[in-house]
């Protein structure tokens, strides 16, 4: 028997902007959105009391461990944490163990996150300097995207064959999301701190490393070969003021080239170092207070069209390496949701366009099928969150399977109160129903 769900007395957000109504779902999808469906019957009200109602976010950029390190996150631990942050899909990247750069390893995934995932899944097929075979052949049904290191990575996923990179960008059936850093240009500055420091670099030197010119260099080179080849090419975690000259505004329909932003570059910048050291330690690097305050104003404005975490988790005792030694990434992805809507309430942006450049625009750019807008005939993923609900991050409370957070002692102003993924209730009130499972997101390519 289909169940039923009716959310009563919501704001409900959405890119258009936001209003008050209910919200009728039947199994997976809605059913129906208005102002005056209290009356009707369901299996279940859950009245949400005036609280806000977001479109699941759908987070382009995660790494979820597994195959690989899945001491420190894996499929089921991950996407479980993404769900208490409002997050209710995500689209996972290569970089595991071994690296996802064939469909048989493509499969194995995909497999893996149907029997674990609380979340919707996508994954993204890597590219290297000798799979083209592999791009040729795959199915644009089975992947979000391919995915293309332009700078420093491991094992096999640079690409820096000149003629590998564009056999991608002219083969590729399915979005090509790159990864921007110019690599030469980062070696000889990091061999210049080595000459002066020895070992023993300072944390402060990251941005100049691994420096906007590195970042610019790469990202201009990204648009010239789609432009060459008429690519639908997404950039991955853009972080700097320079980059945003090869972008222009408007609807990401409209776009052969889009851009995307990590909400962490948006909150911190260089100044954040001294305090919070390898923690913050991420490629690219968090750079300038300028370029962050570009970075605001350009999702704000549409030049910038997606917000993502890069969710990357890894053990405490490795991120408090020294410099060289520790790992680049930053586990958040329980707290993405709160962590925007908090920039909401500092004037950065607005609800209207968190829920677009969070959810429809990803929707949109990947063409995933009925996700990403409270919206009749949509699926049911949801957000609900109340706005004045304060929650101070407390590492007994993390989530993510590495066991901390980086916003550890931060209050965020708003908590989410449930998330409803395809209609059913994974998580309310800070408890799980552990028998909710995702389903693979569907493209209309």
């Amino acid at each position: 028997m289909v169940r039923t769900l009716l959310i009563t007395n919501a704001r409900i957000v959405g890119a258009a902007g936001v209003r008050e109504g209910d919200v009728l779902i039947r199994g997976a999808r809605i059913e129906a959105v208005g102002p005056d469906l209290a009356g009707r019957p369901a299996d279940e009200v859950l009245d949400a009391a005036g609280r806000h109602l977001f479109p699941g976010l759908i987070d382009d950029q995660v790494h979820f461990r597994e195959p690989g390190p899945t001491r420190k996150g894996d499929i089921a631990s991950e996407s479980r944490a993404a769900v208490a942050g409002g997050t209710t899909s995500f689209m996972e990247m290569p970089n595991t163990a071994p690296a996802t750069t064939t469909r048989e390893a493509l499969e194995a995934k995909r497999a893996r996150a149907a029997a674990t995932s609380m979340a919707n899944w996508a994954f993204y097929l890597g590219a290297t300097n000798h799979n083209i075979g592999e791009i040729r052949a795959l199915d644009p049904a089975r992947a979000c995207g391919i995915k293309v290191f332009m700078g420093a990575s491991t094992g096999d996923l640079l690409v820096d064959d000149p003629a590998a990179l564009a056999a991608v960008f002219r083969e590729a059936r399915v979005p090509v999301a790159v990864h921007c850093e110019h690599t030469p240009t980062i070696e000889r500055e990091l061999e210049s701190w080595r000459t002066r420091c020895g070992e023993d670099i300072p944390m402060s030197a990251h941005p100049l490393i691994r420096s906007a010119e590195a970042c610019f260099a790469s990202t201009s080179m990204a648009v010239e070969l789609a432009r060459r080849h008429g690519t639908r090419l997404h950039v991955l975690h853009l972080t700097t003021a320079r980059e945003l000259d090869l972008l222009e505004p408007g609807p990401v329909e409209k776009k052969r080239v889009t851009a995307e932003v990590c909400a962490h570059h948006l909150w911190f910048c260089d100044g954040d170092y001294p305090r919070l050291g390898t923690r913050i330690k991420c490629n690219p690097a968090i750079k300038t207070s300028a370029d962050r305050a570009a970075l605001r104003a350009a999702l704000a404005d549409g030049r910038l069209d997606v917000v993502a975490t890069d969710h990357a988790p890894h053990t405490l005792d490795e991120k408090e390496r020294p410099y060289l030694l520790a790992p680049a990434g930053l586990p958040y992805v329980q707290h993405s949701l709160p962590l925007l809507i908090d920039l909401h309430k500092e004037g950065v942006l607005s609800l209207e366009r968190i829920a677009e450049a969070g959810a429809l625009a990803p929707a949109r750019l990947f063409g995933v099928v009925d996700r990403g807008a409270v919206a009749e005939g949509f699926f049911a993923d949801l957000a609900l969150v109340d706005l004045d609900q304060p929650r101070t991050v407390t590492r007994e409370k993390v989530l993510h399977k590495c066991g901390w957070s980086v916003f550890e002692g931060h209050t965020f102003s708003s908590t989410v109160v449930a998330t409803m993924v395809n209609g059913q209730v994974a998580f309310r009130d800070g408890s799980f129903d552990d028998t909710v499972r995702g389903l693979p997101l569907e493209f209309n390519r």
